[in-house]
């Protein structure tokens, strides 16, 4: 990824004096005196400013953002981890969901918005050729988007300010009055804006510093993102076959785009997160991250160090799987445990003969987990006599190992500089799969399901369905697409969404404590050389003579309570008291219909 896109900035003239190698875009430049006539007749000057909206709207790790809702981690609203959050305690208030933003913010989404339309704007205005405009002002209609749908799926319709509005003065102010629109109005502008960056952005960016720029692709798997919560249940509830058909007309425009640009799953599950270069093809949108060593231009990820467990790096041990996340990975032929003819199931041998997926996405005690250059190491999680044998006990007795770069040692571990990848190819695919469930094209899911399941490396079977019923109904391939994103996009921010849109957190969660294991050492029957042999011992046969294995609640101070008017979050009334235009949602004391 270009260097301009991976490093935070507050104003183009800070991101002019970081690049001082520039000489074309800095030769002669006041840098304290840079103007928009200036900036927006150079590109390389315009291609600066453009890396402040990508570094002010690109996810961080997990789909993480930085305020209300997006700055919660998504897995601790699911069931892939646990952790306290007002939303599962059910204690949501009108002012808790924040993203909607009322200050004078930059980094509120309406901020974000005004910076992308003064871009689009001054883009549009300056004297660049038409067909450089036209891929700056691409980039910025992506983003546009990207942020409209952050509102929406949260509250419904917003405002849509597709100008900078004026700033000074009585009457600027009662400009900034602006009803909401409806949901209808605003997915449209969404596809607008898509469709326009699909028009003319590129299927690839050739050179290596490019690395992680919009792309038509990127733009058009976006788009089908878009439309398929258009067409779910959580905007759907009618089950309208126009909004299934439209999602499904994009999700096959996005792998066509993308396939004739090289784009494909990538040979290995695991290893996909360390190829950060253009020929990685599962990288359809990516964040950049750079090794931090100090230097200001340089930044880590912080999920690395903050995943791994305490004593092999500084961080402490977050992302932990819940025993639900655990058990939600079929066995080695595609069956769900319990339900495999071939491969038998027991709690004690959890990690036998599961889906290989599992084994590179959760870390179990007495699992092989290369780490710090150390390909043989094993992660141990149990207890001795009462006593954790780790530093610090994993709360769940598991841990997450996807995107764990196993060649970094301790040492370096909280410089990571893993980029995320917000969209894969493999979700392109399942958005498809889908969608074209939705239009009864079960023949087309089963196409998608069965390829990622193929790279997985599940077992093909006798009838080649890796594991899949064969003659699934509509609502039984729904589930199972369900199903198949909950354990391939495990911990990448998507499973939250996921029963959100299908409007199926009560039904999964409510109710429930979710659960953890602790491992004991038994106290009779154990070797007294186990702890210095464990490495070496039969992983199988001690489990079955040497650990038990009990089961805990890790939510302890109430079950979970989601409440159906979550589905659509109520506008802050702090920015109702400061917008009288603004309706509040009619779930929340409103009559505003988010579902118009």
């Amino acid at each position: 990824m270009n260097f301009c896109y991976k490093t935070a900035a507050t104003a183009c003239a800070a991101l002019l004096m970081l690049l001082t190698s520039c000489e074309k875009a800095l030769d002669k430049i006041d840098l304290g005196s840079t103007n928009e006539a200036l900036i927006f007749k150079d590109s390389t000057l315009a291609d600066l400013n453009l890396s402040y909206i990508y570094d002010q709207n690109l996810p961080l790790w997990a789909g993480i953002g930085t305020t209300g809702l997006a700055s919660t981690n998504p897995s601790i609203l699911s069931d892939e981890s646990a952790g306290e959050s007002k939303y599962f305690e059910g204690t949501i208030q009108l002012n808790d969901v924040a993203d909607f933003g009322t200050a004078l913010n930059a980094t509120s989404n309406y901020g974000k918005i005004r910076i992308i339309n003064a871009f689009l704007a001054a883009a549009n205005n300056g004297p660049l050729p038409q067909y450089t405009k036209n891929k700056l002002r691409a980039q910025a209609y992506f983003f546009r988007a990207w942020r409209y749908f952050d509102l929406v799926r949260i509250y419904g319709g917003v405002p849509l300010v597709l100008k900078p509005l004026d700033a000074v003065g009585p009457d600027a102010r009662e400009a900034t009055y602006l009803p909401r629109n409806t949901t209808a109005e605003t997915f449209s502008q969404i596809k607008s804006d898509l469709d326009s960056a699909i028009m003319f952005l590129p299927g690839k960016w050739t050179a290596s510093a490019e690395w992680g720029k919009i792309t038509k692709g990127a733009a058009a798997a976006f788009k089908a993102r878009v439309l398929l919560y258009a067409a779910s249940p959580q905007f759907n509830p009618t089950d309208n076959q126009a909004k299934w058909q439209e999602a499904y007309d994009a999700g096959k425009q996005a792998v066509a785009i993308l396939s004739a640009n090289g784009a494909g799953l990538h040979s290995s599950f695991d290893q996909l997160w360390f190829q950060e270069n253009n020929s990685n093809p599962e990288a359809v949108m990516i964040t950049g991250f750079n090794t931090a060593t100090g230097d200001q231009s340089k930044k880590s990820n912080s999920y690395d160090n903050g995943a791994r467990p305490s004593y092999t790096g500084t961080g402490g041990g977050s992302w932990q799987p819940t025993w639900e996340m655990v058990k939600a990975f079929p066995m080695l032929d595609g069956k769900k445990p319990g339900e495999s003819t071939k491969y038998s199931y027991s709690d004690q041998l959890f990690y036998k003969n599961r889906d290989p997926r599992f084994g590179k996405t959760i870390a179990y005690n007495g699992a092989t987990w290369p780490l710090n250059g150390n390909t043989s190491y094993k992660v141990w999680t149990y207890f001795a006599g009462g006593k954790t044998v780790e530093a610090r006990a994993s709360n769940t007795g598991f841990y997450t190992r996807k995107a764990i770069n196993p060649t970094v040692g301790i040492a370096d571990a909280q410089f990571v500089g893993t980029d995320w990848i917000e969209i894969r190819y493999a979700e392109v695919l399942l958005n498809l799969a889908e969608s074209a469930c939705g239009v009864n094209n079960t023949a087309e899911g089963y196409t998608q399901l069965k390829a990622i399941r193929k790279r997985a490396g599940i077992e093909a079977g006798a009838d080649g369905n890796y594991g899949l019923k064969a003659g699934m109904s509509r609502a039984e391939m729904f589930d199972a697409i369900l199903s198949e994103r909950q354990v391939e996009f495990a911990f990448e921010g998507k499973r939250f969404w996921d029963l959100r849109r299908w409007k199926l957190i009560e039904k999964t969660l409510n109710g429930k404590k979710r659960q953890g294991v602790t491992i004991n050492l038994k106290t009779t029957g154990v070797p007294s050389t186990f702890a210095a042999n464990r490495d070496n011992v039969d992983l199988d046969e001690a489990y079955k003579n040497y650990f038990e294995i009990k089961f805990k609640d890790l939510d302890t101070k109430y079950s979970i309570n989601w409440k159906n008017n979550y589905y659509f979050f109520a506008i802050p009334q702090s920015a109702i008291d400061n917008n009288p235009s603004l309706v509040q949602n009619k779930d929340w004391g409103g009559a505003f219909d988010p579902l118009q």
